[in-house]
């Protein structure tokens, strides 16, 4: 048997009201609140090839929202796992997000690459360098001022254009010392 509360005011102990509902139906919380999350998490594996200082969707880790109010902010996170083909796509990047079409990041800076995150965690070994796995972890906030729908997409800008290998190493070979890992994106909706 199926049970259905229908809330319409949510009042705390002095009588007043500290939530609201939204026309779909979710709670809303006071400012500060989570009202939702989403997430993506990928753990296949594949391979991205770059174009020098230019941007590249990494199109595994791509996640929907639909805020419930224009006043919401949405906090991004991403943890990416992988290795580039050469040292220099994790020195000399830098890793984002979009919403949709727009590009969050810092802002234009002359010729400078920007992005959030600048560059990637390395473990880099000369005589290892196949097998030693880097990767990112990131976050923003951003203020959409939107109840549609929203795609927000991890990307990367690598200033020279190399081949990112997602959650594996770039030998992949089936042994103990070449790893593998998993990937996500995160949004979460919180009442502003």
């Amino acid at each position: 048997m199926t049970s259905i509360l229908k809330v319409d005011n949510i009042q705390n102990s002095s009588g007043t009201s500290s939530m609201s509902i939204a026309s779909n139906g979710l709670v809303i919380p006071p400012a500060g609140g989570i009202i939702q999350t989403q997430y993506t998490q990928f753990t296949g594996t594949n391979t991205y090839s770059t174009t020098a200082a230019t941007d590249a969707v990494i199109t595994d880790l791509t996640v929907n929202i639909t805020p419930v109010s224009t006043s919401s902010i949405i906090r991004i996170d991403a943890m990416v796992n992988g290795e580039w083909s050469n040292q220099a796509g994790a020195t000399d990047g830098v890793w984002f997000f979009y919403r949709d079409a727009t590009k969050l990041s810092h802002s234009a800076a002359g010729n400078r690459n920007v992005g959030i995150r600048m560059g990637s965690f390395i473990s880099y070994n000369v005589q290892d360098n196949d097998s030693t796995p880097e990767g990112t972890y990131y976050s923003y906030f951003d203020a959409p001022n939107s109840t549609s729908q929203i795609t927000y997409k991890v990307a990367v800008n690598s200033a020279s254009g190399f081949i990112y290998y997602l959650n594996r190493t770039i030998s992949d070979t089936d042994l103990i010392n070449y790893e593998r890992g998993t990937s996500f994106i995160c949004v979460t909706e919180i009442a502003g």
